[in-house]
């Protein structure tokens, strides 16, 4: 008599992607979502036949940059094809990509920057010294990935003590999807997450292979379904100037202007300033300082 035996089974092993092979898949999405946003009166085409998709087609958009349909076809799945700068320029010219998105979208086409120039992480004695002496305004030295690397106390009693999270909590984009001091005094805080989602994606086209990207991106995917939301739309965005509401517990609301102060010769790291936009908002700016001196108030 003879035994049979069940063969031996192994648990499937998951192929990791390469850091290529991701970024191709990261082009693919991006350039579905920006044709899909396109009305074909918007470039000039006619509204012909029963459409299943919003959106040009992909035959439209390789029409209209003069480009064979197959090899259009081929970038949007994802295939391992070479890209020349002239191509990828009249693609972003038919998609209509801003600025921003035109740059993001040379990124992931893996388009080499001809001048590159890395992230400054490093905040200097004299740096240190700048963010004190703007006291009583709040600001902050934060990263393309919205780690904030350094800050003054009037900006740690605006989004809390700091100093008392982990450093990977230490993130703004973690605080404004996650329960925080940050989310709480942000007036607008759902409308201003939108931009920040937009910002960070930019920011990452250029590190998708770095540990650091890759463990907040599935962190806050994990944690935050209107994160998850925000991301799927693919929305690009660089960084800029503009107003934010903080309403801040026994201060009141403050109107501030926001200005980045770049610490590189291209955005990286920056310094953020708060600055008070009307008369009332610097008398409760200055209040807030006393209250850290006086120890009235705490940071958390």
């Amino acid at each position: 008599m003879s035994l049979t035996t069940a063969p031996a089974t192994t648990a499937p092993v998951r192929a990791v992607p390469a850091p290529d092979e991701a970024r191709r898949h990261e082009l693919a999405a991006f350039l579905r979502s920006r044709r899909e946003r396109i009305a074909p009166e918007q470039v000039g085409l006619p509204m012909t036949g029963r459409r299943r998709t919003p959106g040009l087609r992909r035959e439209e958009v390789a029409q209209l940059a003069a480009v064979g349909v197959t090899w259009y076809t081929w970038l949007e799945q994802g295939r391992d094809i070479q890209v020349s700068a002239q191509v990828l320029d009249a693609v972003a010219r038919a998609l209509l990509l801003d600025p921003a998105e035109r740059g993001h979208l040379f990124v992931l086409a893996g388009t080499e920057d001809p001048a590159p120039v890395r992230e400054c992480l490093t905040v200097t004695p004299a740096i240190r010294l700048v963010l004190e002496q703007m006291s009583p305004m709040p600001a902050a030295v934060v990263n393309t990935r919205y780690d904030v690397l350094a800050h003054n106390p009037s900006y740690a009693h605006l989004v809390g003590n700091l100093d008392e999270l982990p450093f990977e909590d230490r993130n703004l984009m973690w605080m404004a999807f996650t329960p925080s001091r940050f989310r709480e005094v942000l007036v607008d805080h759902e409308n201003e997450r939108d931009g920040m989602v937009a910002r960070f994606r930019s920011g990452m086209a250029d590190h998708s292979a770095e540990p650091a990207w890759k463990a907040l991106l599935a962190r806050l995917r994990k944690a935050s379904p209107d994160f998850e939301a925000a991301w799927q739309r693919h929305d690009v965005m660089l960084p800029g100037n503009g107003l934010k509401r903080f309403m801040v517990p026994g201060v009141g609301l403050l109107h501030c202007d926001y200005t980045n102060f770049w610490l590189g010769p291209r955005p990286s790291a920056r310094l953020i300033a708060y600055t008070p936009r009307d008369e009332e908002t610097r008398e409760r700016m200055e209040l807030m300082a006393g209250g850290l001196q006086g120890g009235a108030q705490g940071g958390a």
